[in-house]
């Protein structure tokens, strides 16, 4: 009854709807993720939105007024004078423009009492052994 190409058409028609299905598989689980993906980037869309929102709000000039003149007793603030601002030439030298310090002359001993040992000229021994190694 059944000849071997039938058999064969079978196998294959059975293999190309498991490969389908495992394609509609994949698919959806990457639609779900895209879809998640873009709850999340919509959520944070939303929280920068929110943030310049209270950030417009808080740096309002009058506010900040009545801010200035209810705390001027406790910040003291002046407005800046013209002769406050500096040139860049009346800057002083960036840290990586410095010269390199020159070494201490007793850097030996520097170390030793950055190690913690002691600066002694003579060593002694104690009198009593307590069966520890004598230096």
């Amino acid at each position: 009854m059944f000849r071997t190409l039938d058999v064969v058409l079978i196998a294959v028609m059975t293999a190309a709807a498991t490969v389908t299905y495992s394609l509609k598989h994949q698919a959806e689980n990457k639609q779900e993720e895209v879809r998640k993906l873009d709850a999340e980037i919509k959520l944070e869309e939303d929280t920068i939105d929110l943030l310049k929102a209270d950030w417009a709000l808080l740096t309002q000039p009058n506010r900040l007024n009545r801010l200035v003149t209810t705390f001027a007793g406790d910040l003291k603030l002046v407005p800046t004078e013209s002769t406050q601002l500096a040139q860049p030439n009346e800057l002083p030298m960036p840290m990586a423009e410095l010269p390199a310090l020159e070494p201490a002359k007793d850097a030996k001993a520097d170390a030793k009492v950055a190690d913690g040992k002691k600066n002694t000229k003579k060593k002694s021994t104690d009198a009593i052994q307590t069966g520890s190694v004598a230096n």
